[in-house]
């Protein structure tokens, strides 16, 4: 995709930086770290969908693009703006598209930021936009918004949709279990999509005309994962989970369900695209990285979207008692 957009957009580089160190994500001689722990080394090396065996991000990258993938080291970077600037200029003279960028801290980040001002293409993360508002308050394109924290009050009902099966949602998933009631989507209880979110809305059915808020879940451990997948197949799986949780958000907004937690990011797209979401405003943060947001359109939905791996483990009630 980096590749194609370079391309498009007639770009020389672009930087590539997963850092969020407000969650423990750093990275330091191209390498992703997970705390203290090589990404590899991590849980995510059992991840369903795409299990890290590498922590080197310009191997993993430079096995995937056609063109060489180079390095911002963090000696350059730690120098400040002008030295990472002259470093990424030189790059395209190597033949290098891509340059993984080392950061360790916030001030990083925002060094990086200046330095990619004139920079058409960044990927990696959300972490790396922490230093681009800068830029764009210093053009006069951006002023400050007192109000921007406030999404308004909607009615209706909350509900928990938990796809991820990453360590940190599996414990989340349990802490709201806990309190609430909960029902788990299980891809191997029906053929089709359709009918194992019709199950589920079922099962739920009195919770939900009660008012109160519902989890439904698919996170599950590795081996109960793998044994899915040796069923059904891995892309099956997945796509079979994804279309499930697109058919319950449907049909939860149509039981007047206006405030949804979203846990996962192929969870999160699912949803997003069943609802037609066309733009949403960015609300209060609930964690680093992840803030509510209103659905801009003519009917009121707050929506909080959440990669699996990021959030404190009760991250969903404090979420929900947020916007109650």
């Amino acid at each position: 995709m980096a590749d194609a957009l370079l391309d498009a957009l007639g770009e020389k580089i672009a930087v590539v930086c997963p850092a969020y160190p407000a969650n423990g994500r750093t990275v330091f001689q191209g390498h992703l770290f997970v705390g203290e722990t090589l990404l590899s080394d991590s849980p995510m090396r059992n991840h369903p969908l795409t299990p890290m065996t590498d922590a080197s991000l310009v191997r993993v990258l430079g096995r995937q693009s056609r063109h060489p993938v180079g390095l911002l080291p963090w000696a350059v970077v730690s120098a400040g703006v002008t030295a990472t600037e002259e470093a990424l200029a030189a790059l395209p003279a190597q033949g290098v598209r891509h340059a993984v960028a080392d950061a360790l801290r916030d001030d990083d980040l925002f060094t990086l930021g200046a330095a990619c001002r004139n920079l058409r293409l960044l990927t990696g993360g959300a972490g790396l936009a922490l230093g681009l508002p800068q830029n764009f308050r210093a053009a006069g394109l951006l002023a400050d918004r007192p109000e921007s924290d406030s999404l308004g009050r909607v009615g209706g009902t909350a509900a928990v949709l938990a796809g991820s099966c990453s360590q940190a949602t599996r414990t989340q998933v349990a802490a709201m279990a806990s309190c609430h009631p909960s029902v788990l989507i299980d891809p191997l209880a029906a053929d089709s999509a359709a009918a194992i979110a019709a199950s589920a809305l079922h099962k739920a059915a009195s919770a939900l005309g009660r008012g109160e808020t519902v989890l439904f879940y698919s996170s599950a451990d590795p081996a109960t994962i793998a044994a899915v997948q040796s069923r059904l197949g891995q892309a099956q799986a997945a796509a079979l989970v994804e279309d499930t949780f697109a058919e319950l958000a449907r049909a939860l907004l149509a039981r007047q369900v206006r405030r949804l937690v979203i846990a996962g990011g192929e969870t999160s797209g699912a949803v997003v695209a069943a609802l037609g979401v066309q733009a949403l405003a960015i609300g209060p943060q609930i964690d680093p990285g992840v803030p509510w947001t209103r659905v801009l359109g003519p009917q009121p939905l707050l929506l909080a979207l959440k990669s699996g791996n990021f959030g404190a483990p009760d991250f969903f009630s404090r979420a929900l008692a947020m916007v109650q």
